[in-house]
């Protein structure tokens, strides 16, 4: 199934699970697998955040696409920039803020457990 980019819905979220200004949301299919929750790109403007949040019962997968942002994973505390990736398995948190001054661009997906 193809989605073409005319088709595909933006929305933003303000405060993004507590954290600073919006992130704006590009739902990227308009169908998706029974076990995926979403495939969407993030735009983060800079300054923007992602607040800390848990993941149960469900896996996040993080491609970081453009730009230059700070991730809190668990405890730890790590720089990213466009070609990293990262993975937050159930049971463990994150977190993301753009730390740049360009948009830091997310493609992220959520697989449920």
């Amino acid at each position: 199934m193809i989605t073409r980019s005319e088709e595909q819905s933006h929305s933003i979220r303000e405060f993004m699970r507590g954290g600073k200004k919006h992130v704006e949301h590009t739902m990227l299919s308009r169908q998706l697998p029974e076990r995926v929750r979403i495939f969407n790109l993030l735009t983060l403007i800079p300054g923007a955040s992602i607040g800390y949040h848990v993941h149960e019962n469900e896996t996040e997968l993080f491609y970081f696409i453009e730009g230059n942002g700070r991730v809190q994973d668990d405890e730890a505390f790590f720089d990213v920039s466009a070609g990293d990736s990262m993975a937050t398995f159930s049971g463990h948190g994150h977190a993301v803020e753009n730390t740049g001054d360009t948009n830091l661009v997310i493609l992220a997906c959520i697989v449920k457990d």
